[in-house]
């Protein structure tokens, strides 16, 4: 049953851009990899992301996961961090009142133009402001910003 049961990797953006890669696998040495994994992706320190293995406030207790530390998990991570900054470009449309589909990803930030004014781009730190109440919704998307992504291997 252990190895067919499902993992799962949940990231949490909090108001301030600070993030919390929650695991339900138990921790493995790889923690400081997991959150610069998180960080490259989306441009932020990886001192900003605090990761909890075994995360039983997140993911309950006897809740069915696979608690055994996985390959899979740098996968998984990936998939959560798109699953973010897809997000966050559809805010970040809706911030910078311009077509989510014009919007690059530089440095961080999505950015309307070429990047070089300011006021034209929005970080994770920015969106997540925005998403959790700051700034009109696109139509369909809820406030917050975080994602799960639930894996086996």
């Amino acid at each position: 049953m252990a190895d067919e049961a499902y993992r799962a990797v949940f990231i949490r953006v909090h108001p301030t851009g600070k993030m919390v890669l929650s695991l339900t696998t138990d921790p493995d040495g790889k923690e400081g990899e997991y959150a610069q994994l998180v960080a490259d992706e989306l441009g932020v320190p990886p001192l900003d992301v605090k990761v909890v293995p075994a995360d039983t406030n997140r993911f309950g207790v006897g809740h069915g996961f696979n608690t055994s530390p996985s390959g899979g998990t740098p996968d998984a991570i990936g998939r959560a961090s798109a699953k973010i900054k897809d997000k966050a470009r559809l805010l970040a449309g809706m911030a910078l009142e311009a077509p989510p589909e014009t919007l690059t990803w530089s440095n961080g930030a999505w950015v309307n133009g070429d990047g070089s004014d300011p006021g034209r781009l929005k970080t994770i730190a920015d969106i997540a402001l925005y998403a959790h109440g700051t700034g009109a919704l696109p139509p369909g998307v809820e406030g917050g910003l975080d994602a799960q992504s639930v894996y086996t291997d």
